[in-house]
């Protein structure tokens, strides 16, 4: 399995975001010095795939299948794509505050920790759907992390298509969230142009 080792906050420099979107709360002091060139339209296209696989945690082939799909779904193809992102498991776990950094949340599925609608899930990318109960396992709920995690989210703004009970660790997919709802700073219709070439 392939992982992006790459340090956050030089990441997020060089990708010019700020590192909240991925959960991270420090800042960074050091300032990049950009060079006076004009970036390509086609560089402009590259950074918005880049921040987007950044943020989600996907690599190239997984991403370049959710355009696929994307592309097959009715609808307009960028917020479709958008949608796939945001509706994968480790995103929504997140999300609703139950991991304090998006890669946390993949750690918490990947070690068998949440159950989707009863059933226990590990795949970090397992496709959530209206409806869909989620909640961290019973024996699990009383770790230090989660405590830890109850903690740290406890002021955390969960967005209107979820619905979430830190105290439980139990949460709810009301429905799937269009473009307005998902605020990351990714501007797909360049993602589309890139892939549409």
């Amino acid at each position: 399995m392939a992982i992006d080792r790459t340090p956050v906050l030089k990441r997020c420099r060089s990708l010019d975001m700020d590192p909240i979107y991925l959960g991270v709360t420090k800042k960074s002091n050091r300032k990049l010095i950009r060079s006076s060139r004009k970036i390509s339209e086609y560089g402009l296209q590259l950074r918005e795939k880049q921040k987007a696989k950044f943020i989600y945690g996907v690599l190239e082939k997984p991403f370049r299948n959710y355009y696929a799909k994307a592309e097959r779904m009715k609808g307009l193809t960028g917020p479709n794509l958008m949608m796939l992102l945001e509706t994968r498991l480790d995103n929504i776990i997140f999300r609703m505050g139950f991991a304090r950094t998006r890669k946390e949340a993949r750690q918490i599925v990947g070690h068998k920790h949440v159950l989707v609608n009863g059933k226990c899930v590990n795949i970090p990318s397992y496709r959530v759907n209206v409806r869909d109960e989620i909640e961290i396992k019973e024996n699990k709920k009383t770790m230090q992390r989660y405590k830890d995690i109850a903690e740290a989210n406890g002021g955390m703004l969960v967005p209107a298509w979820l619905d979430a009970d830190l105290e439980e660790f139990k949460g709810k997919v009301n429905e799937l969230p269009s473009r307005e709802m998902i605020d990351v700073p990714v501007n797909e219709t360049l993602i589309i142009e890139l892939y549409s070439k």
